[in-house]
């Protein structure tokens, strides 16, 4: 019997979803879960792997098994043995030709970035930071320039194992999310650092989603931009960067703070969930 699973997580702790030999990964402890709950070694596919510090709202992993057990009996159970920032959302039955990986026919992911000029405190290490004011329709703009089939090597990490850098970026979206007109917080940190323009605080929101991502590709996106909305590079700088093919062309690596793994896209045909409950939880 195959189960597929949806596991959430908070990355900050660990190297990543891969199992590596420190055992501090997000897949060393799902299995070691699963494993307690088994009473055997129960080996794991995901449908796309996170970097160290990349949280994940709604991972999809499967694994065979001939023991019977419920859903919900897989859920409660393996949750049971897994550390509190990590959790099995859902777990169902599949046939023996679903692969959590190769399935998937897009995957999706977000960054939340903070605009402000004072550090994140509750939301340390769950969202990136800027502390200059953005320009969101020049963002909007280059994000545009990207949407499409194109070969994405200028945002592609040295150590990216993918075969092809050619991609599909399906969607781009950038949205914000302020403090209501006049509202004293936002007054009080509208004040800006001297000599500057009173800056508003904010959330900003980019919703990735593709054919699939290269290593770091959306870390390396968001860099270019926020070089863009900050002012320190034109619009049309993006569409230079991606002609280039050439990593050294673009801005550096963003912060992995803020960026989420929303989960791959499947045929409904398979019948899974399409959401996790912290959907709703991102600013």
């Amino acid at each position: 019997m195959r189960i597929a699973l949806g596991v959430s997580y908070n990355g900050q702790r660990y190297n990543g979803w891969q199992s590596q030999t420190s055992g501090n990964t997000v897949q060393d402890h799902l299995e070691a879960a699963l494993g307690r709950f088994a009473t055997q070694p129960v080996p794991t596919v995901c449908a796309g792997r996170t970097d160290a510090g990349v949280h994940g709202i709604m991972q999809v992993a499967h694994f065979d098994t001939e023991l019977a057990r419920t859903p919900f009996s897989w859920v409660r159970g393996t949750n049971t043995f897994l550390p509190a920032d990590i959790a099995v959302q859902w777990a169902q039955p599949v046939g023996d030709d679903f692969h959590a990986r190769f399935c998937a026919t897009r995957r999706r992911y977000a960054y939340v970035l903070l605009q402000s000029p004072v550090r994140p405190s509750v939301e340390a290490g769950r969202v990136g930071w800027v502390f200059h004011a953005l320009d969101g329709q020049a963002m909007q703009a280059a994000a545009s320039q990207l949407l499409g089939e194109h070969d994405f090597s200028s945002f592609r990490a040295s150590a990216c194992q993918a075969r092809s850098p050619v991609k599909t970026l399906h969607r781009l979206e950038v949205s914000r999310r302020a403090a209501p007109a006049g509202d004293a917080l936002s007054r009080l940190h509208g004040l800006g650092r001297p000599g500057e323009p009173p800056m508003e605080t904010c959330y900003w929101h980019f919703e990735f989603e593709g054919s699939a991502f290269l290593h770091h590709m959306v870390r390396n996106i968001m860099g270019c931009l926020i070089a863009i909305g900050q002012g320190k590079q034109p619009v049309d700088w993006m569409q230079t960067v991606l002609a280039a093919r050439s990593r050294d062309a673009a801005a550096p690596t963003f912060s992995p703070d803020g960026l989420y793994f929303l989960g791959p896209v499947y045929d409904p045909v398979w019948g899974l969930p399409t959401r996790a409950a912290a959907f709703d939880w991102l600013p």
